[in-house]
């Protein structure tokens, strides 16, 4: 590598955008770079940023609003605040080469940026671009992608695959085989609902899995409730006789994903990214007011390379997931075949693939 670089990485707002950014940027201080934290003020960042061991600049800010009321012109108005704040911060402290990670918290940083005339990367983590990244792409050097079909939806002369990237733990467990399943042992599902659970998820699957249970399908569960209270949930699980570990959340998630046959869970473009490289398949519930329905659209991609299922939250009932769990367990074949094209999707060298970029637009 030649010169060491001075690089900004915007990925404030939620944990989507702060922890891939986080990867990036340990990536980057391993190669030798000075990098400075660009983020916007949010309580998940408190606890994600603690072991950090550079420059954090913090630029309060919020989401976009679309429409003609009072909100809209407000968040306008926070919007240009957070330009100004960040420039005049950025005049001080100027990086040689920006990454954004999308969302809102991206705008001011990057605003200054063009301003100041210093090259930036744009990194979409979903299939269907975010309104900030399509809002900001026009002067991107580079938009880098987790979808290769992204491109069908930006319209930018440098678009890059580039994938999502993982924590450094992710990245080393993920090499491990897991176990095939032996016929007629447990199947292993688990459940998540994200970082804050999901109370469709949480409502209908232990109900649909002690269902299952009752036909004679074997099952072990790890169910990731969220925020929820999970004692309701243990109770459903312990009196339809079901081994199930109920959590809130897990830190270790590389480890649950080495145990599991077939994930119920939300279609996030890290979970999906997380699904990939350890190749669990996947029964996808996506998140029906994500904006622009975006978890549906990483779920149509995973489905269309039949790695996943996929069901609508609407659709989502305990009899059809009776069903659905009855049929996968008495055709192990065809799990274990998403379990491979799951794994062809895998791109467990994506903070890297990112760091590389960053090294090439700043001239390094």
């Amino acid at each position: 590598m030649g010169n060491n670089l001075k690089i900004g990485v915007a990925c404030g707002g939620t944990g989507g955008h702060i922890f891939p950014g986080l990867a990036t940027a340990y990536e980057l201080v391993d190669r030798g770079h000075d990098v400075t934290l660009w983020l916007a003020g949010k309580d998940i960042e408190h606890d994600a940023v603690q072991s950090w061991p550079g420059e954090v600049i913090t630029i309060p800010s919020e989401g976009f609003q679309f429409g003609i009321s009072f909100r809209s012109v407000r968040t306008i108005l926070r919007l240009y605040k957070a330009y100004r704040l960040a420039l005049s911060k950025m005049r001080s402290n100027a990086p040689q080469v920006l990454l954004a990670m999308g969302s809102y918290a991206s705008f001011g940083p990057v605003k200054a940026a063009a301003r100041l005339g210093i090259p930036y990367v744009l990194h979409e983590a979903n299939l269907l671009p975010g309104r900030a990244v399509s809002l900001l792409a026009g002067k991107a050097d580079t938009v880098a992608v987790s979808f290769e079909k992204t491109s069908y939806y930006l319209k930018h002369h440098n678009i890059v695959l580039t994938g999502m990237p993982l924590r450094k733990e992710l990245q080393r467990a993920c090499v491990q085989s897991r176990a095939v399943r032996p016929e007629n042992n447990p199947l292993r599902i688990m459940v998540m609902g994200g970082s804050r659970g999901a109370q469709a998820l949480n409502d209908v699957v232990p109900e649909a899995l002690v269902m299952a249970a009752k036909k004679g399908i074997k099952l072990q569960v790890i169910h990731i409730a969220g925020l929820q209270d999970i004692e309701a949930i243990k109770t459903i699980y312990a009196k339809g006789g079901i081994d199930a570990e109920v959590h809130q959340f897990v830190q270790q998630m590389e480890d649950v994903y080495l145990r599991t046959d077939l994930a119920i869970c939300r279609s996030g473009a890290a979970t999906c990214a997380e699904l990939a490289v350890f190749g669990v398949p996947a029964l996808l519930v996506p998140y029906p007011h994500a904006v622009r329905d975006h978890q549906m659209s990483n779920a149509r991609i995973m489905q269309d390379s039949g790695a996943a299922d996929v069901v609508a939250q609407e659709d989502l009932s305990s009899t059809w997931l009776r069903d659905y769990l009855v049929n996968v367990f008495e055709r192990p074949r065809r799990i274990e075949r998403m379990a491979e094209a799951m794994k062809k999707r895998g791109q467990s060298n994506a903070a890297e693939q990112l760091a590389d970029l960053l090294e090439r637009v700043g001239g390094a």
